[in-house]
């Protein structure tokens, strides 16, 4: 890969490295930046993120808008959309509406990258609690329902690195790497993952595994607050979507990639 600049620090970074690092300074709540925020939220050289922005502009990955801000460019979005996540989002989300039709409560589409969740889809009910997560973002794999329910089928090397790197979010968060071995021995055998307040106060979830040729490729939760009244109620609804998912899935002949905890890509379909 060809390198920028010259042999010390920041030079050594590839310009691919670069550009992905200006890009990622991006968020839900950093939509349009300025040259100075960019170099700040990226750790790059001002100069480096001129030319690069410059270039990024170029390539149509950015947009210059006339206040001279900075934001993502359509085409981004056009290949994301051949992202196999992205397909595996338009074929779930006619029984993703109908769980939460009937249940009310918010659902999650989730599959694993890396030593994370990455949320593909979520769409919120009139019984729900306000969410931090929209498509895009991620969120761990040991203290969420979607989480667990990818992590409990996982390579068993990423589930030692995980279980080796426990962290409290909130005083209800399991940091025994023995206690969460259990819960995912407990997910194998019901199919079914839970959390309550382990991630966020107040909030209770539950979450199944989607299946697909060689595995579990994508995890469907619930999110609702912590004393919803029947949230065991809405759980054959979620695993009838499940099962529906994992068949169109089957018969569609998608494969989903995602990434170990090594950064490779794995295949299903």
């Amino acid at each position: 890969m060809a390198k920028e600049g010259g042999t010390g620090g920041d030079g050594r970074r590839s310009v691919t490295v670069r550009a992905t690092s200006l890009l990622n300074a991006f968020d839900t709540e950093h939509r349009a930046l300025n040259l100075s925020q960019l170099s700040r939220r990226s750790g790059l050289p001002l100069a480096t993120v001129h030319r690069l922005a410059a270039d990024l502009v170029e390539s149509r990955l950015l947009v210059r808008r006339l206040d001279g801000r900075y934001e993502i460019g359509a085409l981004l979005w056009r290949l994301g959309r051949l992202a196999p996540p992205t397909e595996l989002r338009e074929l779930a989300l006619p029984h993703l509406q109908d769980v939460v039709v009937t249940t009310g409560h918010t659902v999650h589409l989730a599959v694993l990258e890396g030593t994370r969740a990455l949320v593909i889809e979520r769409l919120a009910g009139t019984k729900t609690v306000p969410t931090r997560h929209s498509p895009g973002d991620d969120v761990p794999l040991y203290c969420t329902a979607v989480g667990k329910a990818l992590l409990a089928y996982a390579d068993p090397a990423l589930i030692d690195r995980v279980a080796g790197e426990l962290s409290p979010h909130t005083a209800y968060t399991i940091t025994s790497p023995a206690v969460l071995h259990r819960q995912l021995d407990e997910i194998r055998r019901t199919g079914l993952a839970r959390s309550a307040q382990e991630h966020r106060l107040g909030v209770s979830s539950l979450a199944v595994p989607v299946h697909g040729h060689d595995g579990v490729v994508a995890a469907l939760g619930l999110l609702a607050p912590l004393r919803a009244p029947r949230l065991a109620d809405a759980l054959p609804h979620l695993r009838a979507a499940s099962a529906s998912v994992s068949a169109d899935f089957l018969r569609s002949g998608l494969a989903v990639a995602s990434s170990g905890a090594d950064g490779s890509r794995n295949a299903s379909g």
